[in-house]
């Protein structure tokens, strides 16, 4: 072969080797940026707004101690008066309402077991009225169940009925009172003394908070709550029994316990209900040391009115609310929305502050979870109301033109 021959079958196969090597590059070029992970897009995110509420303004009573909490908030909402204990008379009734259902279960609706009356209930009775202290007829032999026992005892504010209560209990009223002050620890009930069955005495005491927490516990036990809310109610061998609570019925009253002594004075442990927007309120209050029933009433009236008001509905976010945005490099565009809508029920001026988070995202589905915004309501027991974040649009792949228009950000990526 003539060396032009050589060279030309030299320069032939350089060509084609350079063809190939091009060919395979080109190739391996568009499968690396086809097949490359794009770029994460960072969250563009818009925290919420602090929000605040009016704060509440109770027309607290002008005599005695006075405190309003409600069922699932914490502690007591507001108060005015002496915070330290005091007698609290015949509410000390729901403690032994409360302990005796402890021994003694009684469900919503339900009567109970039978309780036969003997000699020991008659003697306890005319003790009681030796005392001067409310009473409700008994006699020996008499049968009433036990929820007719306990409507006995907490409609007309019976003494008699809450020791005779409290023996068939515990064997005891001695047995009755350990059992008592051992339950007043579990609930950590730590400001509530009890002396005696009924209140009549004057070293059974309790404070405006632990009220408030009993009336808690009271709205919170189906049976009991049923018990305290009858205006009357009609009983074998008594009759009519009438509910010394004249509140009942009234501004959406339906219980809990009157007390009156004279070291007390006129109080009325109260339960209210109403609505707020979406949202049902069980309102629980406790008004101590008025002069009289009629003059704590209107007062308590008075105050339940002013209360209301002071609770707020407020929207957290609502469904599709928009926290932020994510844009990508290639230009797709998709907002952080809020999955649902929420709201929660606040007192007074109790702050909320809310933070929203969302993490890096490469490609999306629309609805796909993507961070979530957190409200914290309160600041001495606070809560916490959490709502994720979805994105609105999908976030979809560049394609082949910008992949291997852009392989420097794909290197990144």
């Amino acid at each position: 072969m003539s060396p032009s021959r050589r060279v030309l079958l030299r320069r032939r196969r350089l060509a084609v080797f350079s063809i190939l090597l091009v060919v395979l590059g080109g190739i391996g070029y568009v499968g690396a940026t086809n097949l490359a992970p794009v770029p994460g897009s960072a969250a563009s995110i818009v925290q919420p707004d602090a929000l605040s509420q009016p704060a509440a303004a109770p027309a607290w009573p002008a005599f005695g101690a006075s405190a309003i909490g409600a069922v699932g908030f914490p502690g007591v909402l507001a108060s005015t008066g002496q915070e330290d204990t005091v007698p609290i008379a015949s509410i000390a009734k729901m403690v032994t309402a409360l302990v005796v259902l402890d021994a003694k279960p009684l469900g919503a609706g339900d009567d109970g077991p039978d309780i036969t009356f003997t000699d020991a209930d008659v003697d306890r009775y005319y003790d009681a009225l030796a005392e001067n202290g409310s009473v409700a007829p008994v006699v020996s032999g008499m049968v009433l169940t036990q929820r007719e026992a306990f409507e006995a005892m907490l409609l007309p504010s019976a003494n008699n009925y809450a020791s005779s209560l409290a023996v068939w209990a515990y064997g005891s009223v001695d047995n009755y009172l350990a059992a008592a002050k051992t339950w007043l620890a579990d609930k950590t009930l730590t400001q509530t003394r009890i002396a005696d069955t009924s209140g009549l005495s004057a070293s059974s005491v309790s404070s405006l908070a632990d009220l408030v927490e009993i009336g808690k516990l009271v709205v919170g036990h189906p049976a009991l709550a049923e018990i305290v809310a009858l205006p009357s109610a009609v009983l074998p061998v008594i009759g009519t029994i009438i509910n010394t609570n004249k509140m009942l019925g009234r501004d959406g009253v339906d219980g809990i316990k009157t007390g009156t002594t004279d070291v007390a004075g006129a109080c009325l442990l109260f339960s209210t209900d109403f609505t707020i927007g979406t949202h049902a309120v069980t309102l629980v209050g406790v008004v101590l040391g008025g002069d009289t029933h009629a003059e704590l009433n209107s007062a308590i009236a008075a105050l339940i009115e002013s209360v209301q008001p002071g609770f707020h509905e407020v929207v957290l976010a609502e469904d599709g609310a928009v926290f932020g945005s994510y844009t990508t490099p290639w230009g797709d565009v998709s907002d952080i929305v809020a999955e649902r809508a929420a709201s929660v029920l606040v007192w007074s001026d109790s702050p909320i502050a809310g933070t929203a988070t969302a993490k890096d995202v490469q490609l999306g589905r629309a609805g796909d979870e993507v961070g979530e915004v957190s409200f914290t309501i309160g600041t001495t027991s606070p809560t916490t109301v959490t709502v994720p974040l979805e994105l609105q649009h999908t976030l979809t792949d560049p394609g082949p033109a910008w992949r291997m228009g852009n392989p420097g950000e794909l290197a990144a990526g």
